[in-house]
């Protein structure tokens, strides 16, 4: 081997080893999301939600209320000044939360998920927001594009044409707080 291929080789070794170390997560969206909601229990339909396995709820605003739409109730509670001042941002067109039923693969017991409420394919193909109607089977469907969304098994289609699953943003549920926030 010459000595300029051995510096060469040397000189590409750092970069290698550092790409091959970096670890996509791709399971999260990059879009930003900010909610935090205390005492859920104010919210029946979110409570639900996020205690109950096989439930979902999506989370919107009409910018006076916040609006809780479950399976079997709606709740509204009111916007305070803390909430707008510490800001918060519902996605594209809102959240959906809720405890799947199906635990995901690698974990033993379901834990709180949040996908946004806009289908990600009518965005990704037409930049558009289409917001989703949520079914009581744990299931959201798309008016435009047909597609079904199976929200207990990550956001995949279940039904339609191909495409990627719904957008999904990092949440945690603890003493009945709720905290999305993807940044």
């Amino acid at each position: 081997m010459t000595n300029t291929l051995r510096k060469f080789i040397l000189a590409l070794l750092p970069i290698a080893a550092f790409m091959a170390c970096q670890k996509a997560d791709y399971t999260y969206s990059s879009l930003p999301a900010k909610f935090i909601f205390e005492n859920t229990y104010q919210a029946p339909a979110l409570h639900t939600a996020c205690n109950s396995t096989g439930e979902f709820c999506s989370i919107t605003s009409d910018g006076k209320q916040f609006i809780f739409k479950g399976s079997k109730v709606t709740s509204t509670v009111n916007k305070t000044a803390l909430t707008d001042y510490a800001g918060f941002y519902l996605g594209l067109s809102g959240l959906v939360v809720g405890l799947p039923s199906i635990p995901e693969i690698g974990k033993t017991e379901s834990q709180i998920v949040c996908f946004d409420l806009a289908c990600s394919n009518c965005y990704e193909d037409y930049n558009i927001t289409k917001p989703l109607t949520l079914y009581n089977d744990g299931t959201a469907i798309c008016a435009s594009c047909k597609r079904t969304y199976d929200l207990n098994n990550t956001g995949f289609i279940s039904n339609g044409k191909a495409g990627r699953p719904l957008y999904r943003y990092r949440v945690s549920y603890v003493n009945n707080t709720l905290v999305v926030s993807n940044r």
